[in-house]
């Protein structure tokens, strides 16, 4: 499990304190009643944006600059003219997309709901992200435009394994596209332990050895092998349990690598621009801006480029972000489903750090197929595995394929039509799991 922060960005480090005037008696890095009561006091509430989206409208620009940052060129998100020629009429994005996208839905609030959305409860607090998961009902298509509403839906104490107790805290980031249909939601679980309880999970050792020529030569054999499935349909009936998907490769990770995935990504936490724009910003928010070694500040995200930067925190290496590795596994799924496939769960887990450096080798298999109202669903079992042997991120997902007697997937319905009613749903649903 990796660090977290407010926007997701993979980032051991606290940026809230607690409003001054809470009335609330909370210790500052201690797991009190008091502070899961006021994180409770939370659930449902909308909770505004501090930065605009990456991309405001999906444009073919937007999409190319972000499948290339992932090192997928499939004409389905790259090429207008392939898009129109499919069963979708034009070009759509890939499914991760809806990171950069997000017009602010969260109405202003008030001032109590600005005092109870004041500061982290759990300040202080060592924070890992557990799990992402994600639904997507319909998909995001060139010229949409898309708005974004985040809750928390979440709250539930449990104990460590480590000693002491946690808390798991789940946020839902809730996407409409262009005609206010529900695309997709990504859900997002964090723990949040005390630091004693976190250090006694800190065991992780960084070995990296230089690649070999030969090393290398295998690692580009495989990119040299990738195929993918595009117009031709992949059909229900031809699946079967114990399937091998084709692997991808990524890496091994660089520098570059990094830069050029936030090009399409965007900075998700770092508000957008540098220079006057960042002053701006800096002099609002000074410690989204430590210093770096010649006290000029930078952002915080730096330290997934910048080793010096990772190791003040830490930490042996910079590494990458949750949500690559996320897109990287929809990444091996879209090439073997095709073209008239549709991804429509995918679940994972991040386990470790993927440091500069490594190599990550995508994987999955068939677990089974089922028919289920009206869906021809196939599960997949997915996973990112370091050329130590480790798995870094294990998930599961469900794709829906054509028939031969069907050959037009049916998307599948939201729970709820709306955003409200999304939130109103989500609720009940943590409630019945806690």
């Amino acid at each position: 499990m990796l660090p977290r922060t407010k926007k997701l960005i993979l980032f051991p480090m606290k940026m809230t304190d607690m409003p001054e005037d809470s009335g609330i008696e909370e210790r500052f890095g201690v797991l009190t009643e008091e502070a899961i009561e006021r994180s409770r006091r939370r659930l449902g509430v909308p909770q505004p944006q501090r930065n605009p989206p990456h991309n405001y409208e999906v444009t073919w620009d937007a999409v190319r600059h972000f499948a290339y940052g992932y090192g997928d060129d499939n004409p389905l998100y790259c090429d207008p003219a392939h898009g129109a020629a499919t069963r979708w009429g034009r070009l759509i994005a890939p499914p991760t997309f809806l990171y950069t996208m997000g017009e602010d839905a969260a109405p202003e609030p008030d001032p109590q709901t600005k005092a109870l959305l004041k500061g982290d409860p759990f300040a202080g607090l060592g924070s890992y992200q557990a799990v992402m998961e994600f639904e997507w009902w319909r998909p995001l298509e060139l010229g949409d435009r898309c708005r974004m509403l985040q809750a928390q839906v979440g709250v539930q104490p449990k104990p460590s394994r480590f000693g002491g107790r946690t808390v798991h805290v789940t946020h839902d980031f809730l996407y409409t596209n262009g005609a206010g249909q529900m695309h997709a939601v990504r859900r997002g679980t964090w723990i949040n332990a005390e630091r004693h309880t976190s250090k006694k999970r800190a065991k992780e050792k960084l070995v990296q050895e230089p690649y070999t020529s030969e090393r290398l030569a295998q690692i580009d054999a495989l990119y040299a092998a990738e195929t993918r499935r595009g117009a031709e349909p992949r059909f229900w009936e031809d699946v079967q349990a114990g399937d091998e998907l084709q692997p991808r490769v990524k890496g091994p990770l660089t520098t570059t690598d990094v830069v050029v995935w936030h090009l399409g990504w965007g900075m998700q936490l770092t508000p957008p621009g540098s220079f006057r724009l960042a002053h701006r910003v800096r002099t609002k928010a000074p410690g989204l801006y430590p210093p770096n070694a010649l006290n000029v500040p930078d952002t915080v995200q730096r330290l997934h480029w910048e080793p010096q930067r990772a190791q003040e925190l830490g930490l042996p290496n910079s590494y990458d972000y949750g949500g690559m590795r996320e897109t990287w596994l929809c990444h091996i799924i879209t090439d073997w489903m095709g073209d008239d496939g549709w991804l429509w769960k995918l679940r994972c887990e991040h386990r470790k750090f993927n440091y500069i450096g490594d190599t990550t080798w995508v994987r999955g298999r068939v677990t089974g197929k089922r028919r289920e109202g009206g869906r021809n669903e196939v599960h997949l079992e997915v996973w990112c595995e370091n050329q130590r042997g480790e798995t870094t991120t294990p998930g599961t997902a469900v794709v829906l394929l054509p028939t031969r007697e069907r050959p037009r997937v049916e998307l599948p319905e939201s729970p709820a039509p709306d955003l409200d009613g999304m939130v109103a749903h989500e609720l009940r649903r943590f409630d019945v799991a806690e």
